[in-house]
């Protein structure tokens, strides 16, 4: 029997893949519990649509993991990697060749050479992980082994040895051959932060850090009762020392292993946060972007940074002081001092908080003010030659002595706090601690263990009380620096519509007829937020396949605004808008935004920091599917842009935008347009896409435009 036809029994139909999807996705914890949906939401009607389009199942298994609430991607993985990523990619779904259909593997994981993958029985199996690798790689193998057989037999290579001679030479010849048949699932941007943070295991390494923190900080109690009580007693013999000594080595190897977890912890959240903080920004509303300016939204950055690193490690720092704190309470009761000493200890402790409090309430005030300061700055160094043009010389530093004397006046208080803090607390401790225990020195009546426990634990809180200074100064600059990015964070988990994954294949197949309705909006209305009056009211359009659309207005008028709820980046307040007899709801964001896509006006559209290619193919597909840089550039030498691209040392992987290669105002519309066009959506909308050409190269685009969008609306001023 071949290795195919031993996994049939464990193959999903692609008929079924959706339904592999979510029963995966819930047996290996991506999702808290089974969503609950239509049935027919996630099925394929087609299977056969599917057979060699690799970008089609990219699409629909993306939809159909964001329809059930997690995230899909695909992996690219050499030929000698496959057991390897077959054992470590789990939760994944990958593709199986077979006769006449396609058929995928649902891998939860892999374990000691196996790969235990889901069936649709609903059950775990464990599969040898060469079987199923051969049956991965049978098609791409198959036109070699009639050759290397030939070969092996006339070489007389021994049968016993023949296997491992082949797989040899399959991997030497294949080596660079890069397969693309897994999808590797995972837990959506937008899910809950507890969600991810589970699936990463931070809570149960956490707890590991603090069990670990505390049987070391036992051990050291133990280590101080038993050196202290023999250089108490005037006695240290051999077997008290061998005690100490052991008790001194443990206490290394727990020390060790929190290192090691704080570590696993650090780059698990940190990498965590940045994930959530990138999608947020990329969820931002373009309202709320508006409202910032440069200098805030460059302190964002700068702050997201601060929060990451003073949040790590203000808060080991932090869970190391508070288990040494309990620990020292503890100590204290069973010392000399007794329940006496317990209660001395928390009345220092509550004058602490006290003067932390107002440490906090200082550094906030401080940070607030440097914040507003570096805006400012970043805000007159961005409108730098304006102001030389139209503001007077003697007005040009208006205000700045000013707010640099405040700030001054608000740092020396924070650091008269500073040093109250980080002196007092700590060392005020000692003295407060050593006085408590000698009410039992002067009676007598203190046992040497006792008084030996009392003094560890009173340097005990002094160690705890002086990390938790340390501590509190990071965790004040982390929790004032997260209002600023709060909004990011936030940002991440609000909800996008989602279409139905079916819907995606149809975006990408070729539209309906010419003269077939494409979009139909009824008395469409809209106002901001902010604003009483609506922009625009009861507004009705018709769009049919193939109309060539010039909407004209004054500026002001609301022209960009209908165009933003037609590409679906606004709702209306009130009224109908469908595309292709299906609302928004229906299709989704995803499916919306295949079918209509818009190339914005000049000061809302940018070139990013990166290649020529990727500012063109970053709406279509990235990194690229075959073809891509072929179409890339094509579409480039028909808007006329043939000549930059060959000045380009590096073509299409030339690094462009504000540090690579500058680009003028009519090269940068033509880029908005190619990446426009490059999506090959239904319909285009160019919102003043050629007023910064001339001529000769308006009409070049528009030429360009007409031939590779049936349906076109450009949106100028009359």
């Amino acid at each position: 029997m071949s290795a195919t036809s031993s996994l049939n029994a464990f193959c999903w139909p692609a008929s079924k893949l959706g339904e592999a999807i979510e029963e995966l996705a819930v047996r290996t914890r991506l999702l808290d519990k089974r969503p609950s949906m239509a049935d027919d939401a996630l099925s394929l009607e087609s299977p056969e649509a599917l057979n060699g389009d690799r970008e089609a199942l990219d699409q629909w298994i993306e939809a159909a993991a964001e329809w059930v609430g997690i995230e899909a991607e695909p992996l690219d993985f050499s030929y000698s990697e496959v057991e390897q990523m077959l054992r470590l990619s789990g939760p994944a779904i990958v593709r199986v060749p077979a006769r006449g259909d396609v058929e995928f593997l649902a891998v939860a994981g892999g374990r000691r050479g196996k790969v235990v993958v889901l069936g649709p029985d609903k059950r775990l199996h464990g599969l040898g992980a060469g079987e199923v690798r051969a049956s991965i790689c049978r098609e791409l193998e198959a036109p070699l082994l009639a050759g290397l057989n030939q070969l092996l037999d006339e070489a007389k290579v021994p049968e016993r040895r023949r296997e491992s001679v082949r797989s040899m030479m399959l991997r030497e010849s294949l080596s660079a051959v890069t397969l693309r048949d897994c999808w590797l699932l995972r837990v959506a941007p937008q899910a809950s932060f507890r969600r991810q943070a589970i699936k990463l295991r931070l809570p149960h390494r956490l707890a590991a850090v603090v069990v670990a923190q505390a049987i070391q900080y036992f051990l050291l109690i133990a280590s101080w009762w038993v050196i202290g009580r023999g250089a108490l007693e005037g006695r240290l013999d051999l077997g008290w020392l061998m005690a100490w000594a052991l008790l001194l080595l443990t206490m290394t190897v727990f020390r060790l292993a929190v290192a090691w977890l704080q570590g696993v912890i650090s780059i698990g959240a940190g990498a965590l946060l940045k994930q959530r903080l990138l999608y947020g920004a990329l969820r931002l509303d373009s309202e709320d972007i508006r409202k910032d300016g440069a200098g805030q939204l460059l302190g964002r950055v700068m702050e997201a940074t601060a929060v990451e690193t003073l949040a790590l490690s203000g808060g080991f720092s932090g869970l190391t002081a508070l288990v040494e704190l309990v620990l020292a309470a503890f100590v204290l009761g069973a010392g000399a001092g007794g329940s006496l000493h317990v209660l001395l200890f928390c009345v220092w402790l509550g004058f602490s908080l006290l003067v932390s409090w107002r440490f906090y309430r200082r550094q906030e005030g401080w940070t607030k003010m440097r914040l507003a300061m570096t805006n400012d700055l970043v805000e007159r160094m961005v409108g730098h030659r304006t102001r030389l043009a139209q503001q007077p010389r003697e007005r040009w530093h208006e205000g700045e002595d000013r707010d640099l004397a405040e700030y001054i006046d608000s740092s020396r208080r924070l650091d008269s706090s500073t040093v109250l803090l980080a002196g007092l607390v700590p060392r005020g401790w000692l003295l407060v601690g050593f006085l408590g225990l000698a009410p039992s020195v002067i009676a007598e009546g203190a046992s040497m263990g006792g008084l030996a426990v009392g003094i560890g634990g009173v340097l005990l809180a002094y160690q705890g009380l002086g990390k938790m200074v340390g501590s509190l100064s990071q965790l004040t600059g982390a929790s004032i620096a997260w209002d600023q990015i709060a909004v990011l964070f936030k940002a991440a988990a609000r909800p996008e519509v989602k279409g139905s994954p079916s819907e995606i294949l149809d975006a990408k197949a070729s539209g309906g007829g010419l003269g077939e309705k494409l979009i139909s909006a009824h008395d469409l209305s809209f106002s901001y937020g902010e604003r009483g009056e609506p922009v625009f009211r009861q507004c009705s359009l018709q769009v049919y396949a193939g109309d060539r659309i010039l909407l004209e207005g004054p500026s002001g008028g609301g022209k960009s605004t209908f165009a933003s709820l037609l590409v679906g980046l606004r709702s209306p307040d009130s009224g109908l808008l469908l595309l292709e007899g299906l609302d928004y709801r229906t299709l989704g964001a995803r499916g919306w935004k295949a079918r209509v896509v818009a190339a914005p006006q000049f000061h809302e559209n940018h070139v990013m920091t990166g290649t020529l290619a990727f500012n063109l193919l970053m709406g279509d597909r990235w990194p690229p599917g075959p073809g891509g840089f072929d179409r890339a550039e094509a579409m480039m030498r028909e808007l006329g842009l043939g000549e930059l691209l060959d000045r380009m040392p590096s073509g299409l992987l030339q690094m462009v935008g504000e540090t690579g290669w500058q680009l003028s105002h009519g090269e940068r519309s033509r880029i908005y347009i190619a990446r426009a066009l490059l999506q090959r959506p239904r319909m285009v909308v160019l919102d003043e896409s050629f007023a910064a050409l001339d001529p000769e190269s308006l009409r070049r685009a528009l030429d360009c435009v007409l031939a590779h969008s049936s349906t076109v609306l450009v949106i100028a001023h009359p």
